[in-house]
């Protein structure tokens, strides 16, 4: 995770806590002059689209206040979907057995793009059975994963 990802979620996972929901995580898209700050919200319940608003105007005061970024940026804040996003070794430990697709940063058997199976999580190792072969990826080596939703 970039070091202003990770400072975003020191920042904000406890206020988030406060008002009754997880962080799930956080992506910062850098575009020029129109980056977004993509907050994930979760609870036991499901997240809808008041709760999204509430941790909008909790999330966008703490950044009014605290500055954390110099441009310009979007805060979009959203449930993470049937096709959620994974940021931790916890969280694609919840979901060993499923299928995931992870974008890589350097890569591994020649691809930066994997699409498999979890089987299983080692600390900051991510285990995937991807054509068959079993692959071992370094959590900091992800780019980006995602679940693929089943429907």
């Amino acid at each position: 995770m970039a070091t202003l990802e990770s400072k975003l979620v020191d920042m904000l996972s406890g206020p988030v806590q406060a008002i009754g929901f997880d962080l799930w995580g956080i992506e910062y898209v850098q575009a020029g002059k129109h980056s977004v700050i993509r907050v994930f919200i979760d609870a036991e319940n499901g997240i809808n689209i008041e709760d999204c608003a509430e941790a909008s105007r909790q999330v966008s005061a703490i950044l009014d206040v605290e500055d954390p970024i110099s441009t310009e940026y979007t805060l979009e804040v959203s449930s993470p979907g049937v096709d959620r996003p994974l940021f931790t070794a916890k969280q694609y430990a919840a979901y060993i057995g499923e299928d995931a697709k992870v974008q890589l940063t350097m890569p591994v058997a020649g691809s930066r793009n994997l699409k498999g199976k979890i089987t299983a999580v080692d600390g900051q190792m991510l285990s995937f059975m991807v054509d068959g072969k079993e692959l071992i990826v370094a959590l900091d080596n992800v780019r980006k994963g995602n679940i693929i939703a089943k429907f």
